[in-house]
C-alpha cells in the first residue's frame, strides 16, 4: 500500500469511515453491479477495478486496520482552504465556500472531465468543514446551476460553474485561497 499514492477507499465505496463490515460488503455489491464490465450500459473497468481493491481491504479486519491508520495520517496532512475561526460576517464566508467547493470540483473535473467529481465527505475534509456548513452552499449552487450531482453520486462542477469561477477569480482577488501579499506604498 505504501508504494502508491493514497487512494480513499472509503470515498469509492461512498461511505463513511465508521461504516459497518455488512454496510462495506452491502454498497460494494450495489456498486459492482453497476460498475461490472459485463454491464453494457454502465460497465467501467477501471472503477470496477478500483472498487474490488477497496472491497478487498475494507472487508478485512486486519487489513482495514492498517488502512485505518495510513488513511487517519493521510486525513491529517489534508489542507484545509480556509480557517474556521472569526465568522463573523456568514456571506463573506459563504462566497469562500461556494469559491472553495468549487475550486475543489473544478480540480475533479479538470482530472475526469466525464465523471470527475467529489464525494461530500471528501469535500468536507479538504474544506475542513462539518457537513451542516456545507449543506447551503451545495444547495445555493446546484440551484443556480454551478454543480450537479453526478450518475455515481458524486458532485461535478457544471460549464456555468468553470465560467462562475473564471469570473470570481478575475473580480474578487482578495477572495483568493492563498494570503494577498501587503501592499507597499510608492
Amino acid at each position: 500500500m505504501n508504494d502508491r499514492p493514497f487512494v480513499d477507499y472509503y470515498e469509492v465505496l461512498q461511505l463513511s469511515p465508521n461504516a459497518s463490515a455488512e454496510t462495506v460488503e452491502r454498497v460494494y455489491r450495489l456498486l459492482a453491479k453497476r460498475y461490472h464490465p459485463d454491464n453494457q450500459d454502465t460497465g467501467d473497468v477501471e472503477k470496477f477495478t478500483e472498487l474490488h481493491q477497496a472491497f478487498v481491504t475494507l472487508s478485512n479486519p486486519a487489513s482495514r486496520a492498517q488502512y485505518d491508520v495510513r488513511y487517519e495520517e493521510n486525513r491529517a496532512q489534508t489542507w484545509k482552504i480556509f480557517k474556521q475561526e472569526g465568522a463573523n460576517d456568514r456571506r463573506a464566508d459563504d462566497q469562500r465556500l461556494f469559491h472553495g467547493i468549487l475550486s475543489l470540483l473544478y480540480i475533479a473535473r479538470r482530472r475526469d472531465p466525464e465523471q470527475g467529481g467529489l464525494g461530500s465527505v471528501t469535500l468536507e475534509r479538504k474544506l475542513g468543514c462539518p457537513r451542516e456548513h456545507l449543506e447551503f452552499p451545495i444547495w445555493y449552487l446546484k440551484q443556480r446551476g454551478l454543480i450537479q450531482r453526478l450518475e455515481n453520486g458524486y458532485l461535478a462542477i457544471t460549464v456555468d460553474g468553470i465560467d462562475w469561477l473564471a469570473k470570481e477569480d478575475r473580480e474578487l482577488p482578495a477572495n483568493s485561497l492563498l494570503p494577498q501579499p501587503a501592499a507597499t506604498q510608492p
